[in-house]
C-alpha cells in the first residue's frame, strides 16, 4: 500500500494511463480519471471499483484550457486534494502527417505538438497549482525516441521533438519547484502494447525488430511495466528523486537491431 491516503490524477484512459490507474489505486490511492473517451472512463473507473479501489472521473479535451481548469476543479472536488499526477495523456501523430522532417507539413507539427505538449503543460500546471505549499509528485510519461531514435521502423520527427521538450520541461519545472516539495521526473518507455501501437504491433517486421531491440521484453513491453516504475516514482520511497529521465525500455537504449 505505498500509495495509502493519497489521491492522484491520471491523464487518459487506456493503455499506460489505465494500467497506472489500477496500480495505483491498488496501491492504496484515491485515483481520478481524465479523458476524452467517456466509455473508457467508465470502463476505467468500473474495473478499478470491482477490485476494490476508488476512483472517479470526468470527459475532458486537456488540449483545451478551459476543459483542463475545469477538469482539475473537478479532481479537488472529488479528491479533496492532490497528491501526484501520472501525465500520459498523448499519442501518435501520424494521422495528422508526423513522419520525417522533409514529408512533415506545418499543420502536421502543430497538431502533433497540440495533442502531445497542450495536455501534458495544462494538466502539469494546474496540479502545481494545487501541490504548491504541501509538496507532491508528477510524473510525465515521454518516450525512448527522443533520445534513441529509430530512423527506420520510427521516423516520426514532430513525435520525438515533442517528446524531447518534454525531458527539458521535467528538468525546468523540478529546479523550479523543488523548494515546495513538489518532485518532477519522466519516464521514457520503449515500444509498449498500447491502442497507440496497434499498427506497431499487427506488422511482423516490427514485431521482430521490437524482439530484437528490446531483448528483456523479448518483444513489446505491457503497460505494467511502466505502471510499476510510475507508482514508485509517486511513492514516498522516491521522496530524494526529482528531475529524472527513467527509460523502461527493455534494452532498446543500448541495444543494436
Amino acid at each position: 500500500m505505498r500509495l495509502a491516503d493519497k489521491s492522484i490524477v491520471i491523464s487518459g484512459a487506456t493503455g499506460i494511463a489505465a494500467a497506472g490507474a489500477r496500480k495505483a489505486a491498488g496501491e492504496g490511492a484515491s485515483v481520478f480519471v481524465i479523458s476524452l473517451a467517456e466509455t473508457e472512463c467508465r470502463d476505467l473507473v468500473a474495473t478499478i471499483e470491482s477490485e476494490g479501489g476508488r476512483a472517479g472521473f470526468l470527459v475532458a479535451d486537456l488540449t483545451m484550457q478551459s476543459e483542463a481548469e475545469d477538469a482539475f476543479d473537478a479532481a479537488i472536488q472529488h479528491l479533496g486534494a492532490i497528491d501526484g499526477l501520472f501525465a500520459v495523456a498523448g499519442g501518435s501523430g501520424r494521422e495528422h502527417g508526423d513522419g520525417p522532417a522533409h514529408e512533415i507539413d506545418l499543420d502536421g507539427w502543430e497538431k502533433t505538438f497540440q495533442i502531445n505538449t497542450n495536455p501534458m503543460f495544462l494538466a502539469t500546471s494546474r496540479a502545481i497549482g494545487h501541490m504548491r505549499g504541501k509538496g507532491g509528485s508528477i510524473v510525465i510519461v515521454s518516450s525512448v525516441l527522443a533520445t534513441s531514435p529509430s530512423p527506420v521502423r520510427f521516423a516520426t520527427h514532430a513525435y520525438a521533438s515533442a517528446k524531447g521538450g518534454a525531458n527539458s520541461y521535467v528538468k525546468a519545472l523540478a529546479a523550479y519547484y523543488a523548494v515546495d516539495g513538489i518532485r518532477v521526473n519522466a519516464i521514457a518507455p520503449g515500444l509498449v502494447r498500447t491502442p497507440m501501437s496497434e499498427r506497431a504491433a499487427s506488422d511482423p517486421e516490427t514485431v521482430d525488430y521490437a524482439t530484437r531491440k528490446q531483448p528483456l521484453a523479448r518483444g513489446l513491453l505491457e503497460p505494467d511495466d511502466i505502471a510499476d516504475t510510475a507508482v514508485f516514482l509517486l511513492s514516498d520511497e522516491a521522496s530524494q528523486i526529482t528531475g529524472q529521465l527513467i527509460a523502461v525500455d527493455g534494452g532498446w537504449g543500448v541495444t543494436e537491431a
